[in-house]
């Protein structure tokens, strides 16, 4: 993927990943908040929980794409963090934050679970 165009990709990533968390940030407030009922405090805590479970995911894939756009900076987009092997194009298409080449990810992968 030509470095402009992952470039700009990444940047779009990065406005809509800060306005989602923007937006779920205020729905927290809100939930947070509480409403009169306190029969509804229940499903307040879970809403919340979902909330911040959202908002987590979204930082998280945030700093992954700060990552990319680093090394984007430094020169080393679009090769592996792991073993330096070239990442597939294709794969850099489909995500252009990604790290790792599909080994390695695999890897990596297996040792979460």
């Amino acid at each position: 993927m030509e470095i402009s165009i992952a470039r700009s990709r990444l940047e779009e990533m990065r406005a809509d990943l800060d306005r989602t968390v923007s937006v779920l940030m205020g729905e927290h407030h809100l939930v947070r908040g509480g409403g009169a009922d306190p029969g509804d405090a229940g499903s307040n805590l879970t809403e919340a929980d979902r909330n911040a479970a959202s908002v987590q995911t979204a930082l998280t894939q945030r700093a992954e794409v700060l990552a990319a756009l680093a090394r984007i900076d430094d020169g080393s987009y679009g090769r592996c963090v792991d073993c330096s092997s070239p990442v597939p194009e294709p794969r850099l298409e489909a995500r252009p934050a990604t790290a790792r080449c599909v080994p390695c990810q695999a890897k990596r992968d297996r040792r979460r679970y």
